[in-house]
């Protein structure tokens, strides 16, 4: 299993960061997949042949996701956001685990950290 991080300042307010964070625009965000369902807090994205479901949860100033269903042996992120200098620090980590040879895990924490900086660009982007 790998962890990585992506971290983005927005020049806005947590509240108004909170309002536009949905599962839907942080998956489409991400890149890779395209939303075909939403029912409650399961979200269903897919391509390339894939489909995953992911299970979101809300916290205190986060967001946490994980497939619940999908290829990958783990991938859970969380999401997270809270004032810093007259605006707000997004903050995304996740685990990744493809499961077989360690190369593969790499590659896929290397894929997630590119999914993870799209996901706060585009999160950045509809704050303002």
């Amino acid at each position: 299993m790998r962890e990585v991080q992506a971290s983005r300042f927005v020049q806005t307010y947590p509240a108004v960061v909170e309002d536009v964070l949905s599962p839907d625009l942080i998956l489409e965000a991400e890149g890779s997949f395209t939303v075909r369902d939403i029912d409650q807090s399961r979200v269903t994205v897919g391509g390339y042949g894939l489909e995953l479901v992911f299970e979101f949860t809300h916290h205190e100033n986060e967001l946490v996701y994980e497939q619940v269903e999908g290829p990958l042996d783990r991938l859970r992120t969380t999401l997270s956001y809270g004032p810093e200098n007259e605006g707000t620090r997004l903050t995304a980590r996740s685990e990744v685990a493809v499961g077989g040879p360690g190369v593969l895990d790499r590659l896929a924490a290397w894929k997630r950290q590119g999914e993870l900086e799209r996901a706060l660009a585009g999160i950045a982007e509809q704050c303002q």
